[in-house]
């Protein structure tokens, strides 16, 4: 599902005073259009034993997900709630940034599921996530 550079602009407007503005999480377009969040390894990101917390990388994951399926639907008659993430941690991240690149697996009309793939600066994976959102009705 290709994104394009005013969606990632819109994503990246609306951030202040939330949990991703706290996180320095930003959003991009990676290859062939995909959306894709960078957020740094430092101090509001990493556990006790100074490595990459899992918390950060799941809040990572379901900030991606989720703005990408509130770009895929109509905001003015529905939103967006995530019903569930799971995150695989492979490889502990000390410093630097760490990029998701998630991939919709599937669109349906009241749930979006997400793959999320979270590498370190040299490329390196992570952590793989899976991200379910259920599309809601506005009242």
């Amino acid at each position: 599902m290709p994104f394009t550079n005013e969606q990632v602009q819109w994503a990246n407007s609306i951030q202040p005073n939330t949990l991703v503005s706290q996180l320095g999480i930003t959003f991009k377009l990676g290859p062939d259009g995909a959306l894709q969040a960078t957020m740094p390894v430092d101090g509001r990101t990493r556990q006790p034993m100074g490595l990459l917390h899992g918390g950060a990388t799941a809040a990572l994951a379901e900030s991606l997900g989720s703005m990408g399926s509130a770009m895929l639907i109509d905001l003015d008659k529905h939103g967006t709630v995530g019903l569930e993430i799971t995150a695989n941690h492979l490889r502990g991240v000390r410093e630097g940034n760490v990029t998701a690149t998630g991939e919709l697996v599937h669109k349906g009309r009241t749930t979006h599921v997400w793959d999320i793939r979270v590498r370190d600066d040299k490329g390196e994976l992570c952590a793989i996530c899976r991200l379910t959102n259920m599309i809601i009705d506005r009242r």
